[in-house]
């Protein structure tokens, strides 16, 4: 069908784990949260299944007294 509306394919809640740990920046625990609608512990099973998939993640320290750490992908695997 030549007129037919062409879609994007729906960006998975791993993709969008994946390009928010990309950013320079990083991203926190709660900003992944609201990102992907997950509970705390989901999102660091998520970050410890990217850890075993051979993405090497950097915890980043909080950037005020009080604040909440970020994390960031920093090494991706190799492609086999």
């Amino acid at each position: 069908m030549p007129n037919a509306p062409q879609t994007k394919p729906k960006e998975t809640k791993s993709a969008i784990v994946r390009r928010l740990l990309s950013r320079k920046a990083g991203a926190d625990i709660g900003t992944l949260q609201k990102a992907t609608g997950w509970q705390p512990h989901s999102v660091r099973a998520a970050l410890s299944t990217l850890r075993k998939a051979g993405y090497t993640i950097d915890k980043m320290p909080p950037k005020s007294d009080g604040g909440v750490p970020s994390y960031r992908i920093i090494g991706v695997p190799e492609q086999a």
